[in-house]
Parts: C-alpha cells; structure tokens; sequence
C-alpha cells in the first residue's frame, strides 16, 4: 500500500530537444532550469538539487551540484510542440494524433452550420476584409485563442449569468466534433457581458481573430473550464484505469481541468501554496492511490520572461517538496517533472521545446539513472505497473529499476 505521487513544475525544462533546429528554431539554446539559476544565483533550492535537478540538467555551477545519491532521468516529449494540455495527457499515457493548425476563420461555416443544425442561433462578428468570430445565443463567443501558439487552440467563452456552465459544455462539445486543432477551451464567468466579450475582441495578423480573455474579465468571478482535446480518449489512460480498478485519484492544480477522471477529488487552482496544502491534505487522506499536482505559476513567470518571479515560484515549490517527502511512508513514489519548458530568457514568451527533468523519490533508493525515456507516457506506463492494473495506451513502465 503507497502513494504514486507526480508534481510537474509546468514549464521547468532541462535542454532543448535535438529536433528544435528543424521544428522550431525559436528554442535554439533554450534550458529553463539552467537560465534561472543563472539569473538567479542566490536562489534556494536545496531539496530540487538533492533530488537531482543538476544531474538532471547535465552541468553544475557554483553551489549547485550534482548528487551522487539523487535518482534522476530525462524525457523527450514525444507530443508535437510544446504544449501543456498535450504534455499533460502524454503524461497520463496517450499520444494524441497530430491536429491540424489553423485559423478559426478557415472553420467558421462549418461550425456555425453545425452550431445551427443543433438549434443554437448564430451570428458571425467581424469587419467584412478581417477574420471573424462566433456569437451563439447571444452570450457565447467562439473563436480563436490568443494566449498560446496560433492556429492550435479554438476558445468557447460564455457568459454563466446567461447560460449554465453545462449547457456551455455542450456548445464546446459540438464545435470540437467539427474541428482537428488540438484543443478547444470552453469556458466561462460571472459578472460579464457579451458587451465584455465583444470589447475584448482582437484580430492578429489579418487572420486570426478572437477574444482576449484576460482583458474581458471572464477569469474574474465564478470561472469554470473544461479543455476538450483532439483524439482523447480517457479510457486509456492512468486516472480513468485507476477508476475502473477503485483506486484514488487526486488531481490538484490544473491538472484537474484538463485530465478526465470519474474521482470527486478535483482540486483546480492556480496559487502554489494553496495547491500545495491540496497536496499534504490528500497524503493525509489517500493511503494507496495516485495524486498529481501541477503548479502552473512557474509556467506563467515563463510567459512573464521574468526571471526573478520564477526563481519565487521554485523556492515556494521546494519548500513544500520537503514537507512532501517528511510526510512519505516507505512504498510511496515520488517523481517531480515537467510537461515542456519556457525559458524566459530566450527572447519570445512562448513554451520552449525542451526535455524535461524526472527526479524520483521513494525511501531507501538511491544513485538511480533511469536515462533519457523517449515519452512522459513512461510515468503512467511506471504507475499502472507501481498499481498493478492495465497499461495505458502508451509508454513503458521503469519500475524495475527502482529494484521494486
């Protein structure tokens, strides 16, 4: 009986991947955790570097060192990009196929069409020479996202004074049976308008249009969110496996909006400590079941491109890492990783292509290398070996090399 335990530090990557030269050439030297502590030299992080953050990067610097003891590996991502929806569900043991990239725009008929076959009245807005967006019902917007890369990321935003979150969910629903981006976000909040919405509406590049969702107060009041991805298929990956085998799922952060699980223990959230006190509560909690947790304002001092503010968010990590492992009993297993990287010093503020670090801890295991994984489909492949249930659809468990 134990706890398999993942805290993917969003963004925190070790090195870019091989492949960025030819995939994206933005990333060229990108290494989110090396540029930090650079930056950073006076950053305490003492437990990150026992458990192999170092090793993990492949170089030292000046009071950071490798340890001897640390267990430690890297992973490829093997998702296209550098996503954290698609990161995520790697993690949990699926490889989504490929989407399409494209604009709204080169969609819009076909989902206003489909929109109005299942009875939802549907405007187009927009300048006749300028991409344009959806209004439905006259309280939902669908259009492009503007927050991450262009082209991948389609956002379903409603008003909830207007429309429940459920009915929302089916908008959103409906307009992912129609498109091939990689995600559609539906979500919404309270205390808007479709005046808020509309105001808040931007177009880019003369192709892309949609609504900029910070500046229309949707995350506000009330905010609900589902991330509906393209090729999922819950069934086969670890949280839904568990499920099916009446083993806990905890899933704390925003791991909670964008994995699918039948568990009640959700716990969505942004600020780290507050996710973090979600995590020692849960240990105290589950005596045998899988509890991931992803803090997600490292990520976002990633897109700040702010050095100072990520070196905060991983002293605040660290600090809670140690109550972690004081709390871990003897079967437990521990692994703190990423999902992709986002280097703030590399000159843009989009997620970085890199590898990622996977430190492990579990009592009286020491100096294990479970070199570079091809896949983060490895920590599901590992944690369903670790539960003894079916495999996820993807990747290959190294639980044995942790003499378990």
């Amino acid at each position: 009986m134990g706890r398999f335990m993942v805290i993917v530090l969003d963004s925190f990557g070790v090195g870019a991947m091989e492949d960025v030269e030819e995939v994206r050439p933005a990333d060229i030297g990108s290494n989110t955790a090396l540029h930090v502590i650079e930056n950073n030299p006076s950053i305490r992080i003492p437990n990150l570097l026992k458990l192999g953050l170092m090793n993990a990067i492949g170089e030292e610097r000046e009071n950071f060192e490798m340890y001897s003891s640390a267990n430690w590996g890297t992973s490829n991502l093997s998702h296209q990009g550098a996503d954290s929806f698609l990161g995520h569900q790697e993690i949990m043991g699926t490889i989504p196929p490929i989407p399409k990239i494209e604009a709204f725009n080169n969609s819009i008929d076909k989902v206003k069409s489909h929109l109005e076959n299942y009875g939802y009245t549907v405007k187009t807005i927009g300048g006749e020479n300028e991409p344009n967006i959806l209004v439905v019902n006259s309280c939902v917007t669908v259009g492009d996202n503007l927050e991450t890369d262009l082209g991948q990321v389609y956002n379903v935003t409603g008003c909830l004074d207007r429309i429940s979150f459920e009915e929302l969910t089916k908008i959103g629903k409906a307009v992912r049976e129609v498109v091939k981006v990689s995600r559609v976000i539906t979500f919404g909040g309270e205390d808007i308008t479709l005046d808020n919405l509309l105001k808040a509406r931007k177009v880019i590049n003369h192709t892309y249009a949609g609504v900029d969702a910070p500046e229309s107060g949707v995350y506000n009041k009330g905010y609900q969110v589902v991330h509906l991805g393209y090729g999922i298929d819950p069934n086969v990956q670890i949280p839904t496996i568990l499920d099916k085998n009446n083993i806990d799922v905890a899933l704390i952060g925003k791991v909670a909006d964008i994995v699918q699980t039948k568990s009640e223990r959700l716990y969505p959230g942004v600020d780290s400590q507050y996710l973090f006190n979600h995590l020692l509560k849960q240990m105290d909690e589950i005596e045998h079941g899988f509890i991931c947790l992803n803090i997600q304002e490292t990520d976002l001092a990633g897109h700040a491109e702010d050095t100072q503010k990520y070196a905060d968010k991983l002293e605040i990590s660290d600090a809670n890492i140690k109550q972690v492992l004081n709390k871990m009993i003897d079967d437990d297993i521990l692994i703190i990783m990423a999902d992709h990287g986002n280097d703030p010093t590399i000159g843009h503020s989009q997620h970085t292509r890199e590898r990622v670090p996977i430190l492990l801890y579990s009592k009286g295991i020491t100096n294990i290398s479970i070199g570079t994984r091809k896949t983060l489909s490895d920590i599901a492949a590992t944690a369903s070996e670790y539960f003894k249930v079916e495999r996820p659809e993807n990747g290959n468990s190294f639980l044995s090399k942790l003499k378990y």
